[in-house]
């Protein structure tokens, strides 16, 4: 075992400064407004490190002196008070957010956002007795794009393009409104840019 391990003393719990420390233990903050006192150059790590040893130690002092302490079945927990010293933002206050064209839109014709049953990803179909998604994998809005018959509409016949069939004409039209309301999206983007909304 090593010589010095043996005769080195422990350090003392107490910390005497001619000022006493200011502390904040709701953010375990000690201030030391005595100044740094330094031996000399070859010691600075020295010098640091006692006087952060210091400092942590009379924050532990402090914080076992005056936190109620309690035993849990968790462990034993020590309470915090609350923060005193108020910190400053590191960056400015973001900007409020402006408007996009559906919130402005939305306002004008008092259109209110959907309720949490509203948004509800499941409905219930009558025809199964299941409940199903609304869109996506065997969506409601899928309903019947795969039935094997289908009934005929003769004004859709009319104005049917060459080539297609009657059996996509679900699936197609499904297809159509999104793109719809893609080009629909991009477009009032674009609007909002150009208005210097976003």
């Amino acid at each position: 075992m090593d010589s010095s391990a043996e005769t080195k003393k422990p350090l003392p719990i107490t910390v005497h400064k001619p000022t006493a420390y200011n502390f904040d233990l709701g953010l375990l903050l000690a201030s030391d407004p005595n100044p740094l006192v330094l031996t000399c150059r070859e010691n600075l790590e020295d010098d640091l490190a006692a006087t952060a040893r210091d400092g942590a130690q009379a924050l532990l002092n402090q914080l076992l002196s005056t936190c109620p302490i309690a035993s849990t079945p968790n462990g034993v927990l020590l309470s915090l008070p609350a923060i005193e010293t108020p910190l400053p933002r590191e960056k400015p206050l973001p900007p409020p957010k402006a408007q996009t064209t559906w919130e402005r839109f939305a306002a004008k014709k008092g259109i209110k956002p959907k309720t949490a049953e509203e948004r509800k990803k499941l409905v219930y179909d009558e025809a199964t007795g299941e409940w199903v998604p609304k869109w996506g994998y065997k969506g409601k809005n899928k309903e019947g794009e795969g039935d094997w018959i289908v009934e005929v509409d003769e004004k859709k016949e009319r104005e049917r393009k060459e080539g297609t069939e009657q059996r996509g004409d679900a699936r197609r039209e499904r297809k159509e409104k999104i793109k719809r309301n893609e080009r629909m999206q991009r477009a009032n983007e674009r609007k909002g840019r150009k208005n210097g909304q976003r």
